[in-house]
């Protein structure tokens, strides 16, 4: 787990160094109507971090296997409409939604690190399954906000 945190601290840090020289117009652009600006995809990064931080503080009391309930990433983009919203606003969230994550993953243990994932019907994980895919979910669409 040591690697996927020092991972997760450099994606931190990459990303707040880019969006906080980043300008407006540019997060704001759209290469179509179809697809996400910068600023959505930075929105679907927050709701993400969301439903992840709530999936890894459940995971240490709820029942086990523990559940994944999935969500509605278009339809969050769009209720938290990210393209109208403040920039710093939205920078501030995503930063402070993943430093409060990246603590919660610092306190894992072995034991915890093991509990059981549904994933679905029949497919179960672990805990440091859903952490990995979470800090690699981070780094593909951080990504594509700094291409």
């Amino acid at each position: 787990m040591k690697d996927t945190i020092h991972k997760f601290e450099k994606i931190l840090n990459t990303g707040l160094d880019y969006l906080n020289g980043v300008s407006e117009l540019d997060m704001s652009q759209k290469e179509s109507a179809k697809k996400w600006s910068k600023k959505e995809i930075l929105g679907h990064l927050i709701d993400s971090g969301v439903n992840n931080l709530q999936r890894f503080t459940e995971i240490q009391f709820e029942n086990k296997p523990y559940k994944i309930r999935p969500y509605h990433q278009e339809e969050l983009v769009k209720a938290n409409d990210y393209q109208n919203s403040d920039l710093n606003e939205i920078i501030d969230f995503w930063a402070s939604i993943n430093n409060r994550i990246l603590n919660i993953i610092r306190k894992q243990t072995s034991k915890t690190l093991n509990f059981q994932i549904e994933l679905s019907e029949n497919n179960l994980s672990d805990l440091r399954f859903l952490i990995n895919d979470y800090v690699d979910h981070l780094n593909h669409h951080l990504n594509q906000i700094l291409e």
